[in-house]
């Protein structure tokens, strides 16, 4: 005779009290960790050295997002190739709020339309969380040259085609790529020479034996009103506070553009509530007046923004330098 399984009545309430004191909890967990991030460091990986411009902003923002977050958040070098390593490192990370990106315009625009090796897909291997800033760069040209403004040396680059040429910081560098899409635009024939630094070019620009140089406004601007070199114009799409009175190349060039851009990235899958949360406390950090100052020292305006229009505008400026890199086959050998 078979003998049936049976449990006794205080051993079937005890399952149930179990069974109905796990299932909420469990179900409640993640709203509950969610409510409560931050409750340790936040890791914000720089893919640069430490001591750089990226590495100073980041460190300037954040301290602002640990304050608005109420956790500190601790900056994590991690240089090499471009940008490509520490980009890497970070698309890897577990999506829980504690790794975040400061990305650039070398890491997710100009990086994979150069280089399609690259170990991480810039468009969907993220999340985006805000746009920090913009950093526009100036145009330059010897006081020895006869133009006076960004018209003037159109002009004259194209009544002298081959015979100019412009120095950059290197093959695909952004400075590189500023320069061909200028030359693309405005129809003149420039020849390149690459240095491994602009800071060892200007030496060449202010003796004359440059013509050109489109260089950061940080360490451009300071030739300028040392009275060493000529500023004909920005690249920003608008004139900046950064440089006032110079006129912009689109104004000669109409949609012209084209500046370093600074993001914040989260790993691919980070909550949407987690993303709401940072970006929000990320635009109330960039709106603070002293981080508006260390930025400006550093040529980068603050911009801000949703999650939304920050992907937009990396998807626009990547397919713009894909454009340029391809037509102009520009490759970083």
């Amino acid at each position: 005779m078979k003998r049936s399984l049976q449990f006794p009545l205080w051993g079937m309430a005890l399952v149930g009290m179990v069974v109905m004191t796990i299932v909420p909890v469990a179900a409640q967990t993640p709203a509950a960790a969610t409510a409560a991030y931050p409750v340790r460091p936040i890791r914000m990986v720089v893919p640069f050295p430490a001591g750089g411009a990226t590495d100073i902003l980041a460190r300037a923002l954040s301290l602002k997002l640990g304050e608005k977050l109420g956790q500190t958040v601790v900056v994590d070098n991690r240089p090499g190739a471009g940008g490509t390593i520490g980009a890497d490192a970070a698309s890897k990370a577990t999506p829980d709020g504690y790794t975040l990106l400061l990305s650039t315009s070398s890491t997710h625009s100009i990086g994979p339309a150069i280089n399609p090796k690259i170990p991480y897909n810039a468009e969907t291997d993220f999340t985006p969380i805000g746009y920090v800033a913009t950093s526009p760069n100036v145009v330059l040209v010897p006081l020895s040259s006869p133009a006076k403004t960004m018209r003037e040396f159109i002009d004259h680059a194209r009544k002298h085609p081959g015979k100019l040429n412009y120095a950059s910081s290197g093959n695909g560098t952004i400075i590189n790529l500023t320069t061909e899409y200028f030359k693309a635009e405005s129809g003149t024939f420039i020849l390149h020479i690459p240095y491994r630094g602009t800071a060892l070019a200007i030496p060449d620009l202010v003796s004359g034996k440059l013509d050109l140089l489109i260089d950061s406004l940080v360490t451009g601007l300071p030739h300028v009103k040392d009275g060493k070199l000529r500023a004909l114009a920005v690249t920003s799409l608008h004139p900046t506070a950064l440089a006032p009175g110079l006129p912009t190349v689109a104004e000669s060039l109409p949609g012209f553009e084209s500046v370093t851009w600074f993001g914040v990235y989260g790993p691919k899958g980070l909550p949407a509530d987690l993303v709401f949360k940072i970006n929000g406390a990320l635009n109330a950090a960039l709106r603070e007046g002293d981080v508006k100052e260390r930025f400006a020292r550093l040529g980068a305006e603050p911009t801000g923004g949703t999650p939304q229009a920050f992907a937009a505008m990396v998807k626009t400026d990547a397919a713009k330098w894909k454009k340029i890199i391809s037509e102009r086959k520009i490759s970083s050998d």
